[in-house]
């Protein structure tokens, strides 16, 4: 088993954090920027097209993780490859010892800095997951061709902290992502406990904790302002006025960002049905081991 996904069968209350791979073909301008996560995080994330542009490839970038001692989650878009390149890049991954995925759809290219590029989509989120679920069980391709030594994937998902208070909430997507192989879920930012509480009760009631480890995103807010552009840019985002304004009156107002998340990753620690938190700091990684120290959760 994964480290992750040992944490997440345990009940230990997991924590993995993000990186996306730099625009550099030198192994160093990753390395230099993960090694301060190792031995504070379960698992470490290596993104795949963020924002949908070019970086050093995920993959690679996962392989160069695993030799300096971080357990990395794969993500997997389904935008750029089509499915025998990303039936063959999971099993180059397995081959180097990955087995941590997060697979997620990808933005569209219109996004990113090559608003030309050709998306491909062969395969949206639940069809890869699928795949790569049965190419761990079952030991073959879709097609029938069977795999010499199948990979042990820990497969992920991605998932939007809702407020089940309205009647007409159910986590139908969670629950069809579980039927397609996902053992795990990492959420978009949600700094709001209240929220979450919530959220995790309707977890609880349909199921989903039984079967798969949900992770609530948060991170080190590095401004106020950074704060407010997350909240109106950010799909899914939730960032309450109250921390705004706590951030808006702080001397130190990265300090206090820290703080916060300090204070969240302990506050979601206590919440049942949220087996751990993923950490999130495009703007400064090296705060991230910081805000777990000070959580007290480790």
């Amino acid at each position: 088993m994964s480290k992750l996904s040992d944490a997440i069968a345990t009940g230990k209350f997991a924590i993995t954090a993000e990186i996306s791979p730099p625009l550099s073909a030198d192994p160093d301008d990753l390395l230099s920027k993960a090694s301060v996560l190792k031995g504070h995080v379960d698992a470490a994330n290596v993104t795949d097209g963020a924002s949908a542009r070019t970086h050093m490839s995920s993959v690679v970038a996962a392989s160069l993780l695993l030799q300096i001692g971080i357990e990395p989650v794969l993500q997997f878009t389904c935008r750029d490859r089509n499915r025998i390149a990303l039936q063959s890049d999971l099993l180059g991954g397995a081959a180097m010892g990955v087995e941590n995925l997060l697979i997620l759809r990808g933005d569209d290219p219109s996004a990113g800095d090559q608003p030309d590029a050709k998306p491909v989509f062969d395969y949206e989120s639940r069809d890869l997951m699928e795949c790569a679920a049965r190419m761990r069980d079952m030991g073959d391709l879709p097609s029938g061709r069977e795999i010499k030594t199948p990979p042990k994937f820990f497969i992920g998902g991605a998932d939007t902290p809702m407020d089940p208070a309205d009647d007409r909430w159910k986590p139908d997507g969670l629950l069809a992502k579980v039927e397609a192989g996902a053992g795990f879920f990492q959420t978009q930012f949600c700094f709001d406990t209240d929220m979450v509480q919530r959220y995790a009760a309707g977890l609880v009631e349909y199921g989903i904790v039984e079967k798969a480890g949900v992770l609530i995103g948060i991170g080190p807010l590095a401004s106020a302002k950074s704060a407010r552009w997350m909240r109106e840019n950010l799909w899914g985002t939730t960032i309450p006025d109250t921390l705004i304004d706590r951030l808006e009156g702080a001397a130190d107002q990265k300090a206090e960002g820290t703080a916060i998340c300090a204070e969240l990753i302990a506050a979601y620690a206590d919440i049942e049905g949220i087996a751990g938190v993923h950490l999130m700091a495009p703007l400064g990684i090296e705060a991230v081991p910081l805000a777990i120290e000070k959580s007290g959760v480790r």
